[in-house]
């Protein structure tokens, strides 16, 4: 039998203080290399599929009639050494998806035992990646960021609010300021506010960074989306969006005024193009781990500080294995047989 977890029976399941600790030791254990974290590969998918549709399949037509891309697929397996079970998640990206009023990121897991090969559950893994991936922001402020943190939040997606979300479960949150070029900026800040934190919709990126304690940024952005030098002094910089050579939400200047770079894969972390275009390479990343092992840190209040995250499969395989043993012992999901 398979134990099968929707989106309601993740949510019901979701504590973010309680996926913290989870989030936190699956990166000590990615850092000391007690993992195994094959290499993602992302590709893109929908290519000509409204063509098809149309029947015009086969006929000759001009490489300009071809259609592009409709989003990109990603494949992210990973297994935690000494653990009973490991993870695979198949994950999408669709940019356009905001404008059908579906969410931008969509994944599934699948959760297979280790010892036999045997499939154990599978689950809605796009809620599990916004928990996750906003459990990097969250702990990163608690480490590294002082209270009352002001959040300046670039992006108005469903991440900008899960990074909201998580740095107010681990920080005390004095102020939220939203942008985002559309007026999905008001629709964020609204559920912010109804999340019950203090958070406001602003008209400008200046706006939502000067003065702010905290910055996120989680845009599917290919060009810097705030000017590095609107950053104060002690100013704590978290990078959740570009994954990719095209894509880059900062600047040189806020890499340039940085103390410190960190990563969670700093491997990978180093072929974005946040990091490419700073001239920066894997050697001036420092693995976030390090943060979480005592190892390194903010050593004054006004360095300023930046956490690059391109999302690890280590974190998934240990959010879903905290998934499934928690569904085991309330009795949630579903299960089948295959």
């Amino acid at each position: 039998m398979v134990q099968i977890l929707s989106a309601d029976a993740v949510s019901e399941l979701l504590s973010l203080e309680e996926l913290f600790p989870v989030v936190e030791e699956a990166f000590i254990k990615q850092g000391r290399g007690e993992v195994e974290r094959p290499p993602r590969p992302h590709f893109p998918v929908g290519i000509d599929v409204d063509n098809v549709r149309d029947g015009v399949e086969g006929q000759e037509r001009d490489s300009d009639d071809v259609q592009p891309p409709l989003g990109t697929a990603l494949t992210m397996p990973a297994y935690i050494h000494g653990r009973a079970v490991y993870a695979t998640k198949l994950a999408a990206v669709h940019e356009h998806n905001l404008e059908h009023g579906l969410p931008t990121v969509n994944a599934q897991i699948a959760v297979t035992d280790a010892t036999t090969g045997l499939p154990l559950a599978f689950l809605d893994g796009t809620t599990v990646t916004s928990a996750r991936t906003g459990c990097i922001g969250g702990l990163a402020a608690e480490y590294l960021a002082s209270d009352p943190v002001r959040l300046g939040v670039v992006g108005a997606g469903t991440q900008a609010r899960w990074q909201a979300r998580a740095i107010a479960a681990g920080s005390d949150v004095e102020s939220v300021r939203v942008y985002s070029p559309s007026d999905s900026r008001e629709a964020c800040a609204a559920d912010l506010r109804d999340d019950g934190l203090p958070a406001d919709a602003v008209e400008t990126p200046e706006d939502a960074v000067a003065d702010a304690t905290v910055v996120v940024t989680a845009t599917t952005s290919t060009d810097p989306v705030f000017d590095g030098d609107w950053l104060e002094p002690g100013t704590l910089v978290v990078a959740v969006g570009a994954y990719t050579e095209a894509m880059q939400e900062l600047d040189r200047t806020t890499f340039d005024r940085a103390a410190r770079v960190f990563a969670d894969v700093p491997d990978e972390v180093a072929a974005i193009g946040d990091v490419r275009a700073a001239g920066l390479s894997e050697d001036d990343l420092i693995p976030l781990s390090e943060v979480f092992e005592g190892v390194v840190g903010r050593e004054s209040a006004d360095e300023i500080l930046v956490v690059e995250s391109v999302g690890s499969a280590v974190l998934d395989a240990a959010a879903a294995e905290y998934f499934v043993e928690k569904a085991k012992e309330r009795g949630v999901g579903v299960d089948v047989g295959l």
